[in-house]
């Protein structure tokens, strides 16, 4: 799972500026393995300084402005299993993402193929089975149930779709 996206490198001694893209930052500490970029390659953090949405970390092993800036524009991820246990019926997108979509009658709906952050609540795009998309907001009333063992998500569409 991401949890940041690194920018310009920042002072002398290897730090980078990065996006914080976690709603649970306080993980990102000293000591804690992480993995930059498609190739996941492993690093281990330094130090981290910052707040809100913007820190300044740095990594063992990258001490200097220019081994920093060959980090720019990489993602941060972090192990799935590092990821802090959610409430009962919440769940992480990178759960969700790929669930087949069903109706309450059992009827195939498509797949879960991308969430839309909207900030008032979460859209879930399901491409159908003909290819065409369906919208469905992240509402109570519209998903019914999640199996993630089952891989399946139940839903009631909105009547206006």
């Amino acid at each position: 799972m991401a949890v940041g996206r690194l920018r310009r490198p920042h002072g002398l001694r290897g730090e980078v500026q990065m996006d914080v893209l976690t709603d649970f930052p306080e993980r990102l500490r000293r000591g804690k393995k992480v993995y930059l970029g498609e190739e996941r390659r492993e690093l281990v953090i330094r130090g981290v300084r910052g707040a809100a949405k913007t820190f300044l970390i740095s990594f063992q092993g990258i001490n200097s402005p220019e081994e920093a800036a060959e980090l720019r524009g990489q993602l941060i991820f972090v192990s799935s299993k590092d990821l802090p246990r959610l409430e009962e019926g919440e769940y992480y997108h990178h759960e969700l993402l790929g669930l087949t979509v069903v109706d309450e009658g059992g009827t195939v709906l498509g797949i879960l193929e991308e969430i839309l952050e909207t900030g008032a609540n979460d859209v879930y795009l399901v491409r159908t089975p003909d290819g065409s998309e369906l919208l469905l907001p992240a509402l109570k009333n519209v998903i019914l149930a999640v199996n993630l063992d089952q891989g399946e998500m139940r839903v009631r569409p909105p009547e206006y779709l």
